[in-house]
């Protein structure tokens, strides 16, 4: 079967529901298309226990439909994964948009044909989909990181990735072992405690959590979020982080050590790991003496609670919230294993063999593993551009792009929170990127020739030779009088330079920060034979708008339009 499209987006989360909407209210034919089952993109497949935003709930959403902003129900302070994955059903019902969303077709590869413009997509059900512009909407969490132990196949019992979390799962009365403590593995741990029989937590290094703040919302606080939306989003689009707060601007050692505990004390109780780091003071990401302060009140808050959990390096991975993660370990029947000092040597068939010879007999091995991130879901399939290269190739020394959103050689190529996009709250980087993607799109549109998807599938131009595919790439269109090229659709692909330029502000940008000195996935660390490099833009989320803009004046600079 043999389709064609003005654009198809690939994946039907946050990035792809939006870019789907925009670009079929500008007037093109659009497709979207996911491997999974239904709408919703991470919040369908990570239906894990406890899986929570860790941004508020008044800015965990679209902020374009404010009718839906102002009476869409969200009963607490965090929305839990199937409020997220109900709110996105939602929203592509409202605005009819699964008629043109395909489900359960997986990307098998995509080619670019110059000679006719066009993008050749392949999927695992059969289908060849032709289309002119390609924008994937990923996810930046999405290829799971199944860890690499010996024997793992040997395991008898059951066995689960977070990110690939199958219904119907009953934990309740088994014995259960949880490998990772990143932001999912304190969710599941924090959520399956008091049901399990035995909880046994395989752990590599203690994390700084703080409290997530989750409550009831009441109706004053509702009112008011309903009246302050405006002003909530222009600040959280002009901020750094869109967390919802104003970061601060005070240095860490210019207030009075009694005044540095106060400030702490009141961001501790108030909650979110995002508040705690960049709404306190300016610094902790980035002055060793800074980052120890917080580091030294967040370890005292954790030994009162459970000491083994105390973490002793640099307070810089993904700042964490939780809803009570250390209370858990006060349980009889909760036990940690730290995998520094005795590593997991072996899965046996009843359970996980570590260093000491202990076999840890278990019913359920849960990997909260995580994924490789990023980039992970783009290597592994063949996405080839212009030059005959796949993305792969292209990122042999690290993934790259130019403002996160495209990539050199890779005509017509729009990546939604792909390599070296802002290190932010997505839902409004995500925004960000799908309105400024639809306006380079417009903007080829009205300099290219545009064409019309044909019924055979050729989406080239309206001319009966090329519209039967029976030209050759050096034969000259018999109405037009010129190259095949000049009669086919609009080009627009971002410029080495700019995409070279882009890698070095971001790799400069991350130079100075702690979170480098950290082994961590924000820096692709976590997966076994990764290359450790920069992959996000830490300038922040208004810096990063700007930047689109002054692109945007300037004729989209960086972009080779044709």
């Amino acid at each position: 079967m043999e389709t064609a499209f003005d654009a198809l987006v690939v994946g039907a989360g946050f990035g792809g529901i939006y870019q789907l909407k925009k670009l079929r209210d500008q007037g093109l034919k659009v497709k979207a298309i996911d491997a999974a089952g239904d709408v919703g993109g991470t919040w369908y497949w990570n239906r894990y226990p406890g899986a929570m935003s860790d941004t508020e709930s008044f800015l965990y959403r679209y902020s374009w439909d404010r009718d839906d902003l102002l009476s869409y129900p969200w009963p607490r302070h965090y929305v839990k994964q199937p409020e997220v994955l109900a709110y996105l059903q939602h929203v592509v019902k409202k605005h009819d948009l699964r008629k043109d969303i395909k489900l359960n077709t997986e990307l098998l590869s995509a080619t670019w044909q110059h000679s006719q413009r066009v993008w050749v997509v392949e999927t695992f059900t059969g289908e060849t989909i032709r289309t002119r512009y390609l924008v994937t909407a990923l996810g930046l969490l999405s290829k799971q990181n199944w860890p690499n132990f010996k024997n793992l196949n040997m395991f008898q019992g059951e066995l689960y990735h977070t990110g690939a979390w199958p219904e119907n799962v009953d934990l309740r009365g088994k014995r259960v072992g949880v490998i990772g403590n990143g932001s999912t593995g304190i969710q599941v741990i924090t959520s399956i405690a008091k049901h399990v029989k035995q909880l046994i937590c395989f752990q590599r290094s203690p994390q700084y959590s703080v409290p997530s703040g989750d409550m009831e919302t009441t109706k004053s606080y509702r009112d008011d979020i309903n009246k302050r939306y405006d002003d909530i989003w222009k600040q959280a689009k002009s901020s750094a982080f869109a967390f919802g707060f104003e970061e601060s601007t005070i240095p860490t050692m210019s207030v009075s050590s009694e005044e540095r505990q106060q400030i702490f004390e009141d961001a501790w109780r108030k909650g979110n790991g995002f508040r705690f780091m960049f709404g306190t003071f300016c610094d902790i990401s980035y002055d060793e003496q800074a980052n120890e302060e917080a580091a030294s009140f967040t370890r005292q808050k954790i030994r009162n609670t459970a000491r083994k959990l105390t973490p002793t390096d640099f307070y810089a991975r993904r700042p964490l919230c939780d809803s009570g993660y250390y209370q858990q370990f006060n349980r009889e029947h909760v036990d940690i294993v730290d995998l520094k000092a005795n590593p997991i040597e072996e899965f046996t068939a009843d359970g996980i063999r570590t260093a000491d010879g202990t076999v840890h007999e278990l019913d359920v091995v849960i990997c909260a593993t995580g994924f490789d991130a990023v980039d992970g879901n783009y290597t592994r399939i063949s996405i080839k551009g212009q030059e005959g290269k796949t993305l792969k190739e292209h990122w042999a020394e690290g993934p790259t792009s130019y403002l996160g959103v495209a990539v050199s050689a890779f005509p017509n190529l729009f990546t939604i929170l792909g390599p070296n996009g802002p290190f932010t709250n997505l839902p409004p980087t995500i925004e960000t990127q799908v309105e400024f993607i639809s306006d380079v799109i417009e903007e080829a549109e009205k300099r290219g020739r545009p064409a019309q998807p044909q019924t055979n599938g050729y989406a080239n131009c309206d001319h009966a030779e090329h519209a039967s595919g029976h030209l050759d790439d050096d034969k000259r269109c018999p109405q037009e009088g010129t190259d095949i090229e000049s009669c086919v659709g609009a080009v627009v692909m971002a410029t080495a330079e700019a995409e070279r330029h882009w890698t070095e502000v971001c790799d400069e940008l991350s130079k100075g920060s702690l979170f480098r000195k950290i082994d961590s996935w924000i820096f692709g660390a976590n997966v076994p034979g990764k290359k450790s490099t920069t992959m996000f833009y830490f300038g922040g989320l208004g810096k990063y708008r700007k930047l689109l803009e002054t692109s945007a004046e300037d004729g989209y600079a960086g972009f080779d339009l044709q």
